[in-house]
């Protein structure tokens, strides 16, 4: 199974530092002497001011060359759209970039424009490309046309495990599936559901291995076993038993929702359910409101944080969500863009793990920066979602309500 291995030394980053240093001597034509990677630039330099982008001027300066980067989709998850596209923009200028230095696509989910607009980034003459591969197989292509031409690439949000001269960009996905199964089990003591039984309604296994770590970290949570998927009858200390774990297809949510609707008719004692994201999660919530079930009834959960997640939180539906702030994502994966196009390394600091592919698919450990996520309830939403302004107050308190909102200390 996929997984993410923290380092207990700097021995592989030193090694992978090596050789990422001998892949960019030959593919920039040397840098500046005088351009240095900033003293102490690590994960933790990031935040919501975006000021750490710009001890990053004098490596802009210093290197050539286009930073492509290409995002999923504008379905799967509202945040390509309303936050990673303009966060990254915000990142790219914050470093010293010009237009012309760096450009922004959306493949729109379609594989064959994913790979053909990395062909078009390269041709172009970019050095370097940021992709958030639509599924295994597009970011293999990617990744091998990439390297074939001398291009560096980071993996963006989904790791990619070809080659050797790709970095993984993330947030702790096993750590967003753990929250995600604490979460769980949380909501279900607070909402006094007797004797859970629990349906499992998982991420696009088949096209995203970080849809497998969520379900690892939530699995090992709730039942103890750091599967994937774990087998029906499952049960736990707390009395829980799992009655039946299902992927719905390409994160599909109108696909989760038809599979949620089939199970609760084929068992209709299930009281409690886990969602891989927010828009699983509403849809089971949908169907759930369909009949007639009342808030805090049936716990539902989920990840990303969006505006109807923080909606379904307040009024009682689901029991909180995974909060990635993405300005932190984009300031990353652009520091790390900018080291590599100077023709540099990027320091230990920045690369703090390793990601791996899932049992028995061939590929390559990686070097990886993982970003830390956050469990939001009702409880500390104003000061994460709100604060950040990651989710529009206006918006969610007239969805929400007035009353939900002012309980929630939303005002």
């Amino acid at each position: 199974m996929h997984s993410i291995k923290r380092l207990s030394t700097l021995a592989f980053v030193g090694a992978m530092a090596i050789v990422a240093a001998a892949c960019g001597n030959s593919t920039t034509g040397g840098t500046s002497a005088s351009a240095t990677v900033p003293s102490g630039l690590s994960i933790s330099s990031f935040d919501s001011s975006f000021s750490a982008m710009a001890q990053l001027k004098s490596l802009t300066s210093a290197g050539s060359g286009l930073v492509g980067v290409i995002l999923p989709d504008t379905t799967s998850s509202t945040r390509y759209v309303n936050f990673d596209q303009p966060y990254l923009k915000k990142a790219f200028e914050q470093a010293g970039y010009s237009s012309s230095q760096f450009k922004i696509d959306n493949a729109q989910g379609v594989p064959a424009t994913e790979l053909s607009l990395a062909q078009g980034d390269i041709t172009q003459g970019a050095k370097v490309l940021i992709f958030d591969p639509l599924d295994s197989n597009t970011g293999a292509q990617i990744q091998q046309y990439a390297q074939s031409h001398g291009v560096k690439t980071i993996s963006y949000d989904r790791a990619t495990f070809t080659g050797n001269s790709v970095y993984y960009v993330s947030f702790d996905n096993e750590k967003v599936g753990e929250l995600i199964g604490q979460g769980f089990l949380d909501c279900a003591k607070a909402w006094n559901v007797s004797s859970p039984q629990v349906f499992e309604l998982d991420g696009g296994q088949d096209v995203d291995p970080n849809a497998v770590s969520f379900a690892q970290g939530y699995n090992n949570i709730i039942w103890g076993k750091k599967d994937g998927n774990v087998p029906d009858g499952a049960t736990n200390s707390q009395g829980m038993k799992l009655l039946h774990e299902q992927v719905t297809p390409a994160w599909k949510n109108d696909q989760g929702q038809t599979i949620f609707q089939n199970q609760f008719t084929a068992h209709p004692t299930i009281n409690a359910t886990v969602e891989a994201n927010d828009g699983l999660g509403n849809a089971v919530i949908t169907v759930l409101r369909n009949k007639n079930v009342a808030a805090k009834k049936i716990p539902t959960t989920g990840q990303d944080a969006t505006l109807q997640g923080m909606v379904n939180v307040l009024q009682g539906y689901q029991c909180g969500s995974v909060y990635k702030a993405v300005y932190l994502e984009a300031q990353d994966a652009v520091a790390i863009a900018t080291i590599l196009r100077a023709g540099q390394t990027p320091p230990s600091a920045l690369l703090n793990s390793t990601t791996s592919p899932p049992s028995g698919v061939t590929g390559s450990t990686q070097p990886a920066s993982l970003l830390k996520p956050q469990w939001v309830t009702s409880s500390n939403m104003n000061s994460t979602v709100i604060k950040d302004q990651f989710v529009d107050k206006g918006a969610l308190c007239t969805q929400a309500g007035a009353s939900a909102c002012s309980a929630a200390g939303i005002s």
